[in-house]
């Protein structure tokens, strides 16, 4: 989107507050699980997470706490702690964040230089697939979201940031940064 269509922060918060995210919500944990399920598997036992861009309700991290894995939590409007952003971490969530971005390339620069080497960057967003739909597509008519992804653009990305990419699920994306990064 232009940028001159953008949001003002208190119209996009004002926005972000209308979402009901409750993490006891057995749906909502249910459409996580699509990218919990993969970092479970993929992330070392007992390893330390953030959840960027978490939201009023984690429940993603309340979802892997329970599972035994350390969550920190960030999120410019509900967890503004600079101090999660001073630290590395084993993997990294993004879910239903990153059509958010305003600079995707300076949040992917930061996600890159907060996961360690060998760590998971796990993203949920709803891919762009169809051209001749994109007018009504309903994911485009949220005024908060500002750029879509294909699943060529993350394979893009994942070339241009040294990582490799996974899609273990529709609308799910898995970089795996290498040790050697």
């Amino acid at each position: 989107m232009a940028p001159e269509h953008w949001l003002d922060r208190d119209a996009e918060k004002q926005i972000y507050d209308l979402h009901d995210n409750n993490p006891d919500d057995s749906g909502y944990q249910r459409f996580l699980s699509k990218l919990v399920d993969p970092i479970l598997t993929r992330a070392p036992d007992e390893a330390h997470g953030l959840d960027f861009g978490c939201g009023p309700g984690p429940a993603l991290a309340k979802m892997l706490a329970a599972k035994g894995m350390e969550v920190s939590l960030y999120d410019p409007f509900y967890a503004p702690n600079p101090e999660t952003l001073a630290r590395r971490y084993d993997f990294i969530t993004c879910t239903e964040v990153i059509e958010h971005l305003h600079n995707p390339h300076q949040v992917f620069q930061q996600l890159d230089a907060l996961l360690k080497p060998g760590g998971w960057l796990g993203v949920m967003t709803c891919f762009q697939t169809d051209d001749a739909r994109f007018a009504n597509w309903h994911y485009r008519r949220d005024p908060t979201h500002v750029v879509f992804y294909r699943e060529t653009t993350l394979q893009w990305l994942a070339r241009a940031m040294g990582w490799e990419l996974e899609v273990p699920a529709k609308d799910v994306a898995l970089f795996h940064k290498p040790l050697t990064h």
